[in-house]
C-alpha cells in the first residue's frame, strides 16, 4: 500500500520540489496540491490522504487553523499533518503541535529526511526526534501558559505507564526510556502504545503537549 501524501504551500515553486522527490518514491502517491488552507480542508475530504504536508504560513487560512479543523472533522482512516515551516524553532509550532499536527519539518529538509519523515508519520508515529521535543519543550514552556486541569484519563495509567509519560515528556527516545528503566525496548514499546490508548492521544506528540498542559511535567525537567 502506498502512502497517499496531500501538499498544501503557497509557493507552486516548493510544491514542485516536494512533488518531484516523493514521485521518485514507489511507496509513496502525492495525491494533490492546494495553495492554501481552505483548499486543504476541501481536499483531505475529497482525496482522503494518509499524510498531508502543511505549511504553517500561508494566505487565507494558515496552516495552523487548517490542521485544527482537519483533526476535528478526521474520520477513518486517521489523516496526519506533518507543518512545514521555514524557521527552525517556529514561534508557531508550539501552536501547530496543539493543533494536532504529528511534528514538523524544515523546508530545506533533505529529500531522504523528508522521505523518511512522511513514513514515520503515516505508521502512526510522531516526527520529533528528542533533540527536537527537548528543544520544543524548552522553547515553549518558557511563557506562562494556560494550565489545565488534570484529565481524568491521567488516573487510569499505571505506575509505570506514567512513568514512561513523564519520560516521553522529557524528550527521551524509546531505546532511552529503556535504558533507564532497565527493560526491553519492546516492553517500552508496548506501554507507549497503552498510554496513548488511554489518554485517547493520536501519538507521542500529542502525549508530550498533555504532559505539559496537565502540569504533570513542569518547565526545564527536559532530559539532558
Amino acid at each position: 500500500m502506498s502512502v497517499r501524501v496531500l501538499l498544501v504551500d503557497d509557493q507552486a515553486l516548493i510544491r514542485t520540489g516536494f512533488r518531484m522527490i516523493l514521485g521518485a518514491e514507489e511507496d509513496i502517491e502525492v495525491v494533490g496540491e492546494c495553495a492554501d488552507g481552505t483548499q486543504a480542508i476541501d481536499s483531505v475530504k475529497r482525496l482522503k490522504p494518509d499524510v498531508v504536508l502543511m505549511d504553517i504560513r500561508m494566505p487565507e487560512m494558515d496552516g495552523i487553523e487548517a490542521t485544527r479543523r482537519i483533526i476535528q472533522s478526521d474520520g477513518d482512516p486517521a489523516v496526519r499533518v506533518l507543518m512545514l515551516t521555514t524557521f527552525d524553532l517556529d514561534e508557531y509550532v508550539y501552536d501547530a503541535l496543539r493543533a494536532g499536527a504529528s511534528g514538523f519539518l524544515l523546508k530545506d529538509v533533505p529529500a531522504d529526511q523528508l522521505v523518511q519523515g512522511i513514513r514515520l508519520v503515516a505508521a502512526g508515529d510522531a516526527l520529533l526526534a528528542p533533540s527536537v521535543t527537548r528543544r520544543l519543550i524548552e522553547e515553549f514552556s518558557k511563557g506562562p501558559r494556560s494550565r489545565q486541569e488534570k484529565p481524568a484519563a491521567l488516573e487510569e495509567l499505571t505506575p509505570r505507564e506514567l512513568e514512561v509519560l513523564t519520560l516521553i515528556a522529557r524528550g527521551m527516545s524509546n531505546q532511552e526510556i529503556a535504558d533507564e528503566l532497565v527493560v526491553s525496548e519492546t516492553t517500552i514499546k508496548t506501554h507507549v502504545a497503552r498510554v496513548l490508548m488511554k489518554l485517547g492521544v493520536r501519538d507521542r506528540v500529542q502525549a508530550v503537549v498533555l504532559a505539559y498542559e496537565s502540569g504533570l511535567v513542569a518547565p526545564g525537567q527536559a532530559h539532558q
